[in-house]
């Protein structure tokens, strides 16, 4: 917060050590100098209730997949990446969706965010060739028009921009 960092877009991070005990939520975390990982948890956002933390976390989907598993056996972490080895699709996309990671008060409102380390070349050629975006855009779209979800495609700062206003948002009387 002090050098200008608005949010952490950081999570989901499993499976890894850095993944925080709470998921699939958008919240305030406060900063406990003497305690590690002070992140780990914090106030939900919610609709007409003032900031209570230091900096916002928004993350993006965590479950469990069971239609793609390891070893034949165990379900695979399901954490939003789009990559060479797991590309989008329509089962992975609903996964998305029923995480419904929302401000709380305003559930009907839900944020899908994914993401990718697209700079590695195997991933570049996922994506942009062998419909790899083309196809999550496509998917996405059939998923919301069937029903019935406006969808927008927003940047980082768009989408805190937009949780900012939810925040904001008085209750009706």
């Amino acid at each position: 917060r002090e050098t200008g960092c608005y949010a952490d877009f950081t999570l989901p991070s499993a499976p890894s050590e850095t993944q925080t005990r709470r998921i699939n939520s958008i919240y305030y975390a406060t900063d406990d100098p003497v305690r590690p990982k002070s992140h780990d948890d914090g106030v939900a956002v919610a609709k007409s209730r003032p900031p209570s933390g230091d900096l916002m976390i928004i993350q993006g989907p965590l479950t469990l997949n069971w239609q793609r598993r390891k070893l034949g056996i165990f379900p695979k972490v399901e954490n939003g990446e789009i990559a060479y080895h797991n590309p989008a699709s329509r089962q992975r996309i609903r996964l998305w969706i029923d995480q419904a990671i929302s401000v709380e008060g305003a559930e009907e409102l839900i944020f899908i965010k994914v993401h990718t380390h697209g700079a590695q070349d195997r991933n570049i050629r996922a994506l942009l060739r062998q419909g790899g975006l083309a196809r999550l855009y496509e998917e996405l779209e059939s998923i919301c028009k069937e029903e019935g979800y406006r969808l927008h495609y927003v940047t980082a700062y768009e989408l805190f921009q937009a949780v900012k206003a939810i925040e904001r948002t008085h209750a009706p009387s």
